[in-house]
Protein backbone atom coordinates (compact mmCIF):
# COMPACT_ATOMS: atom_id res chain seq x y z
CA UNK A 1 0.00 0.00 0.00
CA UNK A 2 1.31 3.65 -1.31
CA UNK A 3 1.35 5.92 1.50
CA UNK A 4 -0.68 8.09 -0.95
CA UNK A 5 -3.50 5.74 -1.15
CA UNK A 6 -3.95 4.76 2.92
CA UNK A 7 -7.39 6.51 3.28
CA UNK A 8 -9.00 4.42 0.25
CA UNK A 9 -7.16 1.56 0.79
CA UNK A 10 -9.62 -1.27 1.79
CA UNK A 11 -12.44 1.49 1.35
CA UNK A 12 -16.17 0.06 0.17
CA UNK A 13 -17.19 2.60 -2.30
CA UNK A 14 -20.79 2.53 -4.35
CA UNK A 15 -20.00 4.36 -7.77
CA UNK A 16 -23.15 5.31 -9.75
CA UNK A 17 -23.18 6.52 -13.14
CA UNK A 18 -25.33 5.74 -16.92
CA UNK A 19 -21.94 5.66 -18.74
CA UNK A 20 -20.16 2.22 -18.49
CA UNK A 21 -16.98 3.14 -19.56
CA UNK A 22 -17.60 5.93 -16.71
CA UNK A 23 -17.53 3.20 -14.58
CA UNK A 24 -15.03 0.81 -16.01
CA UNK A 25 -12.51 4.18 -15.46
CA UNK A 26 -13.64 4.36 -12.00
CA UNK A 27 -13.17 0.97 -11.23
CA UNK A 28 -9.31 1.17 -12.45
CA UNK A 29 -8.38 4.41 -10.83
CA UNK A 30 -9.84 3.13 -7.23
CA UNK A 31 -7.80 -0.38 -7.69
CA UNK A 32 -7.10 -0.17 -4.21
CA UNK A 33 -10.61 0.23 -2.91
CA UNK A 34 -13.52 -2.55 -3.54
CA UNK A 35 -15.87 -0.35 -6.08
CA UNK A 36 -19.39 -1.32 -6.75
CA UNK A 37 -20.97 -0.01 -9.06
CA UNK A 38 -24.93 0.66 -10.59
CA UNK A 39 -26.41 2.18 -13.93
CA UNK A 40 -29.45 3.33 -12.46
CA UNK A 41 -31.67 5.16 -10.14
CA UNK A 42 -33.37 1.91 -9.40
CA UNK A 43 -30.18 -0.47 -8.62
CA UNK A 44 -28.18 2.07 -7.15
CA UNK A 45 -31.20 2.91 -4.43
CA UNK A 46 -31.37 -1.51 -3.58
CA UNK A 47 -27.40 -1.29 -3.07
CA UNK A 48 -27.90 1.94 -0.81
CA UNK A 49 -30.47 0.44 1.09
CA UNK A 50 -29.19 -3.20 1.34
CA UNK A 51 -25.40 -2.48 1.81
CA UNK A 52 -22.53 -0.67 3.85
CA UNK A 53 -20.30 1.78 2.04
CA UNK A 54 -17.49 4.09 3.21
CA UNK A 55 -17.91 6.30 0.02
CA UNK A 56 -20.26 6.79 -2.91
CA UNK A 57 -20.03 8.66 -6.19
CA UNK A 58 -22.75 9.77 -7.39
CA UNK A 59 -23.47 10.85 -11.09
CA UNK A 60 -26.41 13.78 -11.04
CA UNK A 61 -27.70 13.32 -14.89
CA UNK A 62 -28.93 9.83 -16.29
CA UNK A 63 -29.80 8.50 -12.64
CA UNK A 64 -31.27 10.99 -9.78
CA UNK A 65 -28.11 11.28 -8.25
CA UNK A 66 -29.53 14.48 -6.48
CA UNK A 67 -32.33 12.05 -4.95
CA UNK A 68 -29.58 9.35 -4.81
CA UNK A 69 -27.81 11.96 -2.77
CA UNK A 70 -30.63 12.20 0.32
CA UNK A 71 -30.76 8.36 0.42
CA UNK A 72 -26.67 8.30 1.03
CA UNK A 73 -27.03 11.06 3.15
CA UNK A 74 -29.77 9.15 5.02
CA UNK A 75 -27.68 6.29 5.62
CA UNK A 76 -24.45 8.30 6.71
CA UNK A 77 -22.23 7.62 3.75
CA UNK A 78 -20.17 10.36 2.52
CA UNK A 79 -21.16 11.55 -1.42
CA UNK A 80 -19.22 13.10 -4.08
CA UNK A 81 -20.88 14.67 -6.66
CA UNK A 82 -19.77 13.75 -10.25
CA UNK A 83 -20.83 15.64 -13.63
CA UNK A 84 -20.42 16.44 -17.17
CA UNK A 85 -23.63 18.04 -18.16
CA UNK A 86 -24.94 19.48 -14.66
CA UNK A 87 -21.62 21.63 -13.86
CA UNK A 88 -23.58 24.47 -13.13
CA UNK A 89 -23.62 26.54 -9.93
CA UNK A 90 -27.53 25.82 -9.43
CA UNK A 91 -26.35 21.85 -9.09
CA UNK A 92 -23.36 22.98 -7.29
CA UNK A 93 -25.38 24.73 -4.45
CA UNK A 94 -27.89 21.71 -4.35
CA UNK A 95 -25.23 19.33 -4.08
CA UNK A 96 -23.80 21.64 -0.77
CA UNK A 97 -27.77 21.87 0.75
CA UNK A 98 -28.09 17.89 0.44
CA UNK A 99 -25.04 17.46 2.22
CA UNK A 100 -22.62 16.06 -0.28
CA UNK A 101 -18.93 16.20 0.78
CA UNK A 102 -17.86 17.52 -2.69
CA UNK A 103 -18.90 18.05 -6.46
CA UNK A 104 -16.68 16.95 -9.25
CA UNK A 105 -16.33 17.94 -12.69
CA UNK A 106 -16.16 14.73 -14.75
CA UNK A 107 -13.20 16.25 -16.47
CA UNK A 108 -11.12 15.68 -13.53
CA UNK A 109 -12.02 12.09 -13.51
CA UNK A 110 -8.24 10.90 -13.81
CA UNK A 111 -7.11 12.81 -10.94
CA UNK A 112 -9.99 11.18 -8.69
CA UNK A 113 -7.75 8.87 -6.33
CA UNK A 114 -5.29 11.94 -5.49
CA UNK A 115 -8.60 13.81 -5.21
CA UNK A 116 -10.65 11.90 -3.14
CA UNK A 117 -7.31 10.72 -0.66
CA UNK A 118 -7.07 14.30 0.23
CA UNK A 119 -10.24 14.39 0.75
CA UNK A 120 -10.97 11.45 3.01
CA UNK A 121 -7.56 12.91 4.72
CA UNK A 122 -8.87 16.04 5.24
CA UNK A 123 -12.24 14.66 6.65
CA UNK A 124 -10.32 12.53 8.83
CA UNK A 125 -8.01 15.72 9.73
CA UNK A 126 -11.85 17.51 10.75
CA UNK A 127 -10.77 19.96 8.06
CA UNK A 128 -13.65 20.85 5.70
CA UNK A 129 -13.81 19.12 2.61
CA UNK A 130 -15.74 21.96 0.38
CA UNK A 131 -12.97 23.97 1.44
CA UNK A 132 -9.96 21.75 -0.03
CA UNK A 133 -12.75 21.42 -3.18
CA UNK A 134 -12.54 25.27 -3.46
CA UNK A 135 -8.84 25.67 -2.87
CA UNK A 136 -8.17 22.92 -5.72
CA UNK A 137 -10.82 23.93 -8.28
CA UNK A 138 -12.06 27.30 -7.52
CA UNK A 139 -10.50 29.03 -10.37
CA UNK A 140 -11.86 25.65 -12.81
CA UNK A 141 -15.65 26.94 -11.18
CA UNK A 142 -14.54 30.49 -12.02
CA UNK A 143 -13.24 29.84 -15.59
CA UNK A 144 -16.25 27.67 -16.44
CA UNK A 145 -19.29 30.17 -14.10
CA UNK A 146 -17.59 33.21 -15.17
CA UNK A 147 -15.35 35.38 -11.93
CA UNK A 148 -18.21 36.67 -10.57
CA UNK A 149 -20.60 33.46 -10.53
CA UNK A 150 -20.88 33.75 -7.04
CA UNK A 151 -22.40 37.01 -6.84
CA UNK A 152 -25.53 35.94 -8.29
CA UNK A 153 -26.20 33.75 -4.85
CA UNK A 154 -24.24 36.41 -2.72
CA UNK A 155 -26.18 35.24 0.53
CA UNK A 156 -25.99 31.91 -0.02
CA UNK A 157 -22.14 31.96 -0.45
CA UNK A 158 -21.68 34.47 2.25
CA UNK A 159 -23.77 31.78 4.77
CA UNK A 160 -21.37 29.12 3.18
CA UNK A 161 -18.34 30.74 3.80
CA UNK A 162 -18.67 31.85 6.76
CA UNK A 163 -19.56 28.17 7.67
CA UNK A 164 -17.07 25.74 6.74
CA UNK A 165 -17.08 23.80 9.70
CA UNK A 166 -20.58 22.76 10.34
CA UNK A 167 -22.13 23.55 6.98
CA UNK A 168 -26.06 22.75 6.24
CA UNK A 169 -24.89 19.64 4.46
CA UNK A 170 -22.72 18.28 7.83
CA UNK A 171 -25.41 19.00 9.60
CA UNK A 172 -27.47 16.83 7.49
CA UNK A 173 -25.13 14.01 7.91
CA UNK A 174 -24.89 14.15 11.41
CA UNK A 175 -28.41 13.92 11.90
CA UNK A 176 -28.07 10.59 10.21
CA UNK A 177 -25.02 9.72 11.70
CA UNK A 178 -25.22 6.51 13.91
CA UNK A 179 -22.26 7.13 15.97
CA UNK A 180 -24.19 10.10 17.73
CA UNK A 181 -27.41 9.07 17.14
CA UNK A 182 -26.47 6.26 19.74
CA UNK A 183 -25.36 8.32 22.14
CA UNK A 184 -28.28 10.61 22.01
CA UNK A 185 -26.47 13.47 20.77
Amino acid sequence: MAADQAHLHGKRILAVDDEVDILETIEDILDMATVDTAQDYEHASEKIRTQTYDLAILDIMGVNGLTLLEETVAKGIPTVMLTAHAVNPETLMASIRKGAISYLPKETLVELDDFLEALLAAQAAGKPPWKLLFDRLGTYFDERFGPDWKNKDEAFWSDFSRHWEVGRGIQSRLKHDRRLLDKGI
